[in-house]
């Protein structure tokens, strides 16, 4: 997979979610992103039920696109002082973090990983030209000295 077909990939995803299978139902589903955005925009400023929420992100990659994500949701992501770089904070309102900006970031995630997993495979096997595959696991042996 190259990045031109992850790109298409990730832009299917995000029309997955809007619902939209055709050029036509995208256009349509652009707009009603929008006004489901001037909605939540909406809902933010009128509900009191914002919770300061901490993300711990496994890499620089994922923390890259939860940050993106969340910004163009319209979010303000930030981090205190000695956490670290893999930390995200949020302030948002729990209903929208576990019905809309979770799932949708967990799938996104999972096809990044799939995408920086193949071109790690293939650039081992290409310039190390070595076996690429886990270690394998042994059972442990106790060494009895005598």
């Amino acid at each position: 997979m190259d990045e031109q077909e992850l790109l298409e990939k990730l832009k299917l995803i995000e029309a997955l979610w809007a619902g939209a299978t055709t050029p036509g139902e995208r256009n349509a589903a652009s707009h009603a992103a929008q006004r489901v955005q001037a909605r939540i925009d909406a809902a933010r400023e009128e509900s009191p039920q914002k919770v300061e929420y901490q993300f711990s992100m496994t890499d620089g990659w994922t923390r890259k696109l939860f940050v993106a994500l969340a910004r163009r949701h319209g979010l303000e992501p930030y981090r205190y002082p000695r956490q670290r770089r893999t930390t995200v904070m949020l302030h948002v309102d729990k209903q929208f973090v576990d019905q809309t900006l979770w799932p949708e970031y967990k799938e996104l995630a999972d096809t990044l990983r799939e995408y920086l997993s193949a071109v790690t495979d293939r650039v081992i096997a290409n310039t190390i030209k070595a076996d690429g595959r886990e270690a394998e696991v042994r059972q442990e042996t106790l060494l009895i000295e005598k």
